[in-house]
Order: C-alpha cells, then sequence, then structure tokens
C-alpha cells in the first residue's frame, strides 16, 4: 500500500495542507489573478511562489495560461467538489453511525419496567 501512486485527491489535500497555497485558492476564489498579482502578500521569491502554483496545478486545483509575458491562473472549481464529496461522504457516514448510537443510548437509558 505504501508503494501506491498518489490520486487526484491525495494530491488536492497535499495541496491544500500548505498555508501559501490555501491563501492562493482564497485569492483565486474572487477571480484570475497573474502570477506577480498571486506574489504580492508573501514575502518569497517568484521562482517560491511558482513552485506552489505548480503544485496547485498539479493537484487540478488551478489552471494556468499563458498570454504575452503574463502568465494567468484560474481556480478549477470541478476540482475542489472532488474534494467536497470526499469529505461529505464521511460527514454522511458519521452522522448515520452518532445517530445509531443516540438511539443505543436512549433505549438503554429508558428505566425498565418491572411487574
Amino acid at each position: 500500500m505504501l508503494n501506491q501512486q498518489p490520486t487526484n485527491l491525495d494530491l488536492m489535500f497535499q495541496a491544500l495542507a500548505d498555508p501559501t497555497r490555501r491563501a492562493m485558492i482564497d485569492r483565486l476564489s474572487r477571480g484570475p489573478a497573474s502570477v506577480s498579482e498571486l506574489a504580492k502578500p508573501f514575502d518569497m521569491s517568484l521562482p517560491a511562489v511558482v513552485q506552489h502554483l505548480q503544485a496547485l496545478e498539479h493537484s487540478g486545483l488551478v489552471s494556468s495560461q499563458k498570454v504575452g509575458r503574463v502568465r494567468t491562473v484560474q481556480i478549477q472549481p470541478d476540482a475542489l467538489s472532488l474534494a467536497e464529496q470526499w469529505i461529505n461522504d464521511r460527514r454522511t457516514m458519521w452522522v448515520k453511525r452518532l445517530d445509531r448510537l443516540g438511539d443505543f443510548l436512549a433505549e438503554t437509558d429508558e428505566p425498565e419496567t418491572r411487574t
């Protein structure tokens, strides 16, 4: 199992694990931005910003397009829905389990009637 190739979901969660990349995703949720615009709020070199963007692009969370000398990056909302679906599936499973536990505890808390 350790030698498995990472899935798209693995790559997304790895990309989202970094606070800089999450901040970039937050910015891109407002619309496309150039690489230099995305780099402005960070105290890092442009090559470091590009590495973060490459991780996001490799995960499928963003795409980029170069027009002239400007590379513009935009979010890929369909990719985020994959992670959202995975999380929602687990949430649904746990809600059902907790509901069953609540029902069980309610049954065991009822006082026994003796005749």
